[in-house]
C-alpha cells in the first residue's frame, strides 16, 4: 500500500473507530451526568470530524497534477488539516464553559462501573489507533497523519484523567470531574492550535527548515566548479517542497557543460525525499570575480 492508501485506510478506521467510542460514551456520560465523561464523548464527536477530514483531504492530496493544478493537490492536506484544527478549538470552548460552569454549581453525578469500563474500552482501542497512525506517520510525511496521531495520543492521556476522577467519586470528590473537563478542553484546544499554526505555516509558502535547507547546500558544495550560488528559494508543495537556485560556473565553459552541472544537481536535488522538483538557473561568471559562496 502506497502513502496514499494507507492514510484513507488510517481515516476509516478512525471513522469506525470513533464513532462507536461516541455512542458508548454519550449514553454512559448522560445516564451518569459525568462532565468528564459527556466531554470525552464530545471529543470523540470532533475526532469523527478529524477523520472524515483526513479521509476527504487524503482523497483530494491523491489526484496528480493536471492542467489547473500544475503542482498537484498536495496542499489539501493542510487545508483539510486546518478544518479539523477549527473544529476542535470551537469544541474546546463549548467543553471548557460547560466544565467551569459545572465546577461552579458543585454539580455530581452517579457512579458507575459502566463508566469504568467506557474509560478502559477507550484506553485501549485510542492506544491501537496510535500505534498504527504513529507508524504510518514515521514512515510518511503527512500532517493529516501526525494530526491524527496526536489526537489519539492525546485522548488515551485525557480518558486516563477521566477514569481517576470517576474512581474518585467513589470518595466522594467530584469536583475533579469538572477539573478534568477543564483540561480535557484545554488540551484539545493547544492541540488544535499547533495544527492550525502548523497548515497556516505551510499554505503561506514557509520555507524550508534549516535541517533540510542544509543538506542542499552541502550537495551543491560538492560540485567544485560551481563558482557561487544564490537565491535558494523553497515552496511547498503538498508534503515536499519546489527549490530554486542560481548557480554561477566559469564563463569559459561550454554551454553544454554548464548546463551538465545543471542537470546533474537537480537529479541529485530531486533524490532528496523533501524535494518535488528543482530548478536550477546557470549564470556565466568571470574567474577573476569570483566570490566566497
Amino acid at each position: 500500500m502506497d502513502r496514499f492508501a494507507k492514510t484513507k485506510l488510517a481515516g476509516i478506521l478512525g471513522i469506525v473507530g470513533n464513532i462507536f467510542l461516541l455512542i458508548i460514551k454519550g449514553i454512559i456520560g448522560l445516564l451518569t451526568n459525568s462532565q468528564a465523561m459527556i466531554a470525552d464523548a464530545a471529543n470523540s464527536a470532533g475526532d469523527i470530524f478529524a477523520s472524515f477530514m483526513t479521509f476527504i483531504g487524503n482523497k483530494i492530496a491523491s489526484e496528480p497534477e493536471d492542467d489547473t493544478h500544475n503542482m498537484g493537490h498536495g496542499k489539501a492536506e493542510y487545508i483539510f488539516s486546518m478544518f479539523i484544527s477549527l473544529s476542535m478549538m470551537v469544541i474546546a470552548l463549548k467543553l471548557l464553559y460547560d466544565s467551569i460552569m459545572s465546577l461552579i454549581n458543585k454539580d455530581t453525578f452517579e457512579f458507575s462501573w459502566f463508566l469504568v469500563i467506557v474509560c478502559i474500552i477507550t484506553i485501549l482501542v485510542k492506544l491501537s489507533l496510535f500505534l498504527f497512525t504513529n507508524k504510518l506517520s514515521k514512515e510518511f510525511d503527512n500532517l493529516l497523519l501526525d494530526a491524527n496521531k496526536k489526537d489519539h495520543r492525546n485522548d488515551c492521556v485525557i480518558t486516563t484523567f477521566t477514569l481517576i476522577s470517576i474512581l474518585l467519586s467513589l470518595a466522594n470528590i467530584y469536583w475533579f470531574d469538572s477539573v478534568v473537563g477543564i483540561g480535557i478542553s484545554i488540551w484539545i484546544f493547544y492541540s488544535g492550535l499547533q495544527i492550525f499554526i502548523e497548515s497556516f505555516n505551510v499554505l503561506m509558502d514557509k520555507s524550508i527548515n534549516e535541517e533540510d535547507k542544509n543538506k542542499i547546500i552541502k550537495i551543491i558544495k560538492k560540485y567544485p566548479k560551481i563558482l557561487k550560488y544564490n537565491h535558494l528559494n523553497t515552496s511547498p508543495v503538498g508534503y515536499k517542497y519546489l527549490v530554486s537556485i542560481t548557480i554561477f560556473v566559469d564563463g569559459t565553459l561550454s554551454t553544454f557543460e554548464s548546463h551538465s552541472i545543471a542537470d546533474n544537481l537537480e537529479k541529485e536535488l530531486n533524490s532528496l525525499p523533501f524535494v518535488y522538483l528543482s530548478i536550477i538557473h546557470v549564470n556565466p561568471m568571470e574567474m577573476d570575480s569570483k566570490e566566497d559562496k
